[in-house]
């Protein structure tokens, strides 16, 4: 299951593409060191982000590679059997899309889709800081918003949106995301402030045994994980701001298991 211990041989591969906010990135995976193969493809997300435009990105992405297998794809919102119930950061015509049908219109494969945190959470569980890590482990990723993927025991409870918990009268992530630190230029250990507020809320309604922070920032954590005052362990993720690609390839590999 995603999430849990199976180990892959040498020369499995998968492909997983991250659609977000401001940047669609996609590549070949090694499944069994769950690392990039090669450079990755990064487009900016088109503006706007209308579902045609976006899918027509994540095209070219694959065919760049000339991947034609199973194809996975994050997208940042609620996702429940193809279909997107949630679109926080992109364009809200996505509400109620079929995502998967959608991009199979255009790729050569089959697409198997699922929420950009919940995929970040499940490479970080496979493959780097919450390995082998039992009891309850939060994922949160910080960009545009703030994504969350939640583990107990290494089973994903999905479709968390921890991100929009109501921290002093608004969203958290409208003020301690990633974005919010660049839109108000924003020093590391302010920022860190704001952060260690939002955690302070989670954890007053959750007892955590570790927290893994990931997202662009997360090759920053020496200048703001240390300021934060948590009762939970945090560390930042190993995979940074891969670990949406590769979890995505992991979880379609596996659909196609069976």
């Amino acid at each position: 299951m995603p999430g849990g211990r199976r180990h892959y041989p040498v020369g499995v591969r998968g492909f997983g593409v991250d659609i977000g906010g401001s940047g669609i990135k996609g590549c070949l995976v090694d499944l069994e060191k769950g690392q990039l193969i090669g450079e990755r493809v990064r487009i900016e997300t088109p503006q706007p982000s209308h579902p045609a435009a976006v899918y027509a990105a994540v095209a070219r992405i694959v065919e760049e590679f000339g991947w034609t297998e199973r194809t996975g794809v994050t997208f940042p919102g609620v996702m429940k059997h193809g279909i997107a119930y949630t679109a926080a950061n992109v364009e809200k015509s996505w509400i109620g899309t079929d995502v998967d049908a959608g991009l199979e219109e255009l790729l050569p494969g089959t697409v198997v889709t699922l929420n950009d945190a919940d995929a970040a959470g499940i490479a970080e569980m496979r493959y780097g800081a919450g390995r082998d890590q039992d009891g309850v482990v939060l994922m949160l990723t910080f960009g545009t918003g703030i994504g969350s993927a939640l583990f107990t025991d290494g089973h994903l409870v999905p479709n968390t949106e921890f991100g929009h918990i109501q921290v002093d009268g608004e969203d958290g992530e409208r003020r301690a995301s990633a974005a919010a630190r660049d839109r108000e230029d924003l020093s590391y250990p302010r920022w860190a402030e704001r952060v260690d507020r939002y955690l302070d809320v989670l954890e007053s309604g959750l007892w955590l045994d570790l927290i893994i922070v990931g997202g662009g920032v997360s090759k920053k954590a020496d200048k703001w994980v240390p300021l934060l005052s948590t009762r939970t362990p945090v560390v930042p993720a190993q995979l940074q701001n891969d670990a949406g690609i590769v979890g995505a390839a992991l979880v379609a590999h596996e659909r196609d298991q069976g």
